[in-house]
C-alpha cells in the first residue's frame, strides 16, 4: 500500500489488515500527530499505523507536543488520589487478572467500613481530597453497603471527591451511588475490539455491556474513567486504534492505561509483558487526541520502572493515586505480579512522591483535581 504524497491517505487491500499494510515514515507520522492535535481524530487505518509505527523520534515528537498541550490545559499541576483497595474478592475469572475468582492461591481480605474510613482519616491528614474507592466486583459489598459508605464518606469530608471502581452494575445502582455523593466512576473497558476482548475474558462478561456501563455513567453525571491495557495477549494495533475511537465517541473524563504484567497464576503467566515505550507513547497521544482528559501516571507504570511515574508526567500524565489501603493488605492486591506496594508509591511518603515529580518541572497541588469541565470546582 502507498502513501499519496499530496492528500497523505491510503487504501487498502482486500482481507489484509490495516497495520499488515501500512508503513509509515517519520515525516508521515509526525504530519499524522500534528493533524491528531488540529482535528483531535483519526481514521482507525491513521490511527493504527500512527501507533504501529512506535519508534523513539515519533514518540519524542508526540511527547514534547502532548506536554505542551497538557501545561497549556492543566499547568504544571499534578493531581494526587488516595486510593483504597477494599476487596480482593471477586465474582469473575478474568484470563489476566491476578484476584480472579479461581485463583485459588490468592490470600483473600475485606476491609470493614471502620477499615475504609479510617484510610479516609489519614488520607485527609496527609493532604487528599480525593478518595478512591477500588475492589473487585465482590458481591459481600451490597449495593445498600455501599450507598451507606459513601454517605458515610461525604457526610464525614464533604470537600472531597469520592470516586468508585468497583466494575459493573446495572444503571439504577449507579445513580443511587451517585445520589449518595459518589462523584467519579472509573470502569477500565480493558480492549474496545470484541474479537479481543474474548480472549481476555470468560464467555459470561460482554464488551457490549461493559460499553453500556460506562454510557451509563456520562448519562448520569459521573466524571467518567475508562481505560485500556497495553500489550495484553493478542493485542494489535487494529485493536488499539479501536480503543482510541471509542474513547472518542464516549469522550470520558478520565483515560487510565498501563503496561499488561502476566501474573503468575493466571492463563496468561508465560506471556510477554507489555512495552512501557508504547505506553508512553499511548499517553502521549491520548493527549494530543483529547487535551482536556484526566490521565494517571499508573502503578503499573511504576512496576515496570522505577521511575514510570516520572516519565507518565514526562509523557503528558497530570494523576498519580498513591496507596491509602493498610500496609498489611496493599500487597495481596495482587492483580498482575510485582506490584510495587510499599515506599514512595505509598501514601505516606507523600513528600518523596512531591520531590520526584518536582525533580521533572511539576507540583502536585491540593485540592480535589476536577476535570476542567466540572461546573463545581471545589478545593
Amino acid at each position: 500500500m502507498k502513501a499519496d504524497a499530496d492528500s497523505m491517505t491510503w487504501k487498502t487491500g482486500d482481507n489484509i489488515g490495516v497495520s499488515e499494510c501500512m508503513r509509515l515514515t517519520v515525516k508521515e507520522g509526525k504530519w499524522l500527530i500534528d493533524r491528531l492535535e488540529q482535528e483531535h481524530e483519526l481514521s482507525k487505518a491513521e490511527m493504527a499505523a500512527l501507533i504501529d509505527a512506535n519508534c523513539s523520534e515519533l514518540r519524542d515528537y508526540a511527547r514534547i507536543k502532548a506536554r505542551a498541550i497538557g501545561d497549556r490545559q492543566y499547568g504544571k499541576n499534578i493531581y494526587i488520589r488516595g486510593l483504597i483497595e477494599f476487596t480482593n474478592y471477586c465474582k469473575n475469572d478474568c484470563y489476566y487478572c491476578g484476584i480472579r475468582c479461581s485463583n485459588t492461591k490468592a490470600d483473600r481480605y475485606r476491609l470493614s467500613k471502620e477499615d475504609i474510613m479510617a484510610c479516609c482519616r489519614e488520607g485527609k491528614k496527609l493532604g487528599f481530597r480525593t478518595f478512591v474507592l477500588q475492589g473487585g466486583e465482590d458481591p459481600y459489598y451490597t449495593e445498600d453497603y455501599i450507598v451507606d459508605l459513601i454517605r458515610q464518606i461525604r457526610t464525614d469530608y464533604p470537600d472531597c471527591a469520592i470516586t468508585l471502581s468497583i466494575g459493573e452494575r446495572e444503571r439504577e445502582s449507579y445513580e443511587r451511588f451517585r445520589k449518595a455523593g459518589a462523584d467519579r466512576y472509573l470502569l477500565r473497558h480493558e480492549t474496545a475490539a470484541e474479537s479481543h476482548y474474548q480472549k481476555l475474558h470468560p464467555q459470561n462478561l460482554s464488551l457490549r455491556h461493559r460499553k453500556q456501563c460506562l454510557w451509563n455513567l456520562k448519562d448520569i453525571g459521573y466524571q467518567t474513567g475508562c481505560g485500556f491495557m497495553v500489550g495484553s495477549p493478542g493485542q494489535t494495533a487494529d485493536h488499539l486504534a479501536e480503543d482510541f475511537q471509542f474513547i472518542r465517541e464516549l469522550q470520558p473524563e478520565m483515560v487510565g492505561i498501563g503496561p499488561f504484567i502476566p501474573h503468575s497464576d493466571t492463563p496468561f503467566a508465560g506471556e510477554m509483558q507489555g512495552s512501557m515505550e508504547l505506553v508512553l507513547y499511548l499517553l502521549s497521544l491520548l493527549r494530543i487526541q483529547q487535551p482536556d482528559l484526566l490521565l494517571p501516571a499508573t502503578t503499573a507504570l511504576a512496576t515496570v520502572h522505577p521511575r514510570g511515574r516520572e516519565l507518565g508526567i514526562e509523557a503528558g500524565a497530570n494523576v498519580v493515586m498513591p496507596n491509602l489501603s493498610p500496609v498489611g493488605v496493599r500487597d495481596k492486591y495482587a492483580l498482575y505480579d510485582g506490584k510495587v506496594c510499599t515506599g514512595e508509591e505509598a501514601a505516606e511518603c507523600r513528600s518523596c512522591l512531591e520531590r520526584r515529580i518536582e525533580s521533572v518541572g511539576y507540583r502536585i497541588v491540593v485540592n480535589r483535581g476536577d476535570h476542567c469541565s466540572a461546573k463545581l470546582m471545589k478545593s
